[in-house]
């Protein structure tokens, strides 16, 4: 019988326990019918402009309508997103109030983002973020640096270097305070 549990989870990891780094889990942007849900309404005009940008016909229309979605919706959530992010599937925002992302940032699936947190520009480049990485309130990730897969980053932490996969950091500048084994 084959294990539920994705390839890239350490092993011993319970079925349904562990989020997968590289699968994007469409279900955690799902938003329920008349919910008030800022953020899936955010991500949702994200990816409908992105569904139809550069097509032709009525997807035209349908593109300027998802940008003026995406503006009303980031006005009511607080959050600076550009309608042409890399975002991978599955990103959850449980409160995106102040949450700011450069539009050349590359964000893995399944990944965390809390609010008031800042995915910018440096002076050598941008951000990426692997898979399944978990960025806590407040915390500012700058530079051409990279966060490996499953990956914590703790509140108000300003991330400077390349963080490991598995790996937790905090502090500013932030520093590595635990390795798990991936």
């Amino acid at each position: 019988m084959a294990s539920a549990v994705p390839l890239d989870c350490p092993p011993a990891t319970a079925p349904g326990a562990c989020i997968s780094a590289t699968d994007p889990d469409w279900s955690r942007e799902t938003r329920r019918r008349f919910a008030w849900q800022p953020s899936g309404a955010v991500l949702a005009a994200i990816r409908d402009y992105q569904r139809h940008h550069g097509r032709k016909g009525l997807h035209v229309a349908a593109a300027r309508f998802a940008v003026f979605r995406h503006r009303l919706w980031s006005t009511i959530a607080g959050c600076d997103i550009p309608v042409n992010s890399h975002l991978g599937g599955g990103l959850l925002m449980p409160h995106p109030n102040g949450i700011v992302i450069h539009p050349d940032c590359i964000i893995g699936p399944n990944c965390l983002i809390f609010q008031q947190v800042t995915i910018g520009a440096g002076d050598d480049g941008v951000p990426t973020l692997g898979g399944h990485v978990d960025v806590g309130a407040g915390a500012r990730i700058i530079g051409a640096i990279t966060i490996g897969d499953h990956a914590r980053i703790g509140a108000n932490a300003v991330v400077v270097h390349d963080v490991p996969a598995g790996a937790t950091a905090v502090g500013i500048p932030a520093r590595i305070i635990r390795r798990s084994p991936i």
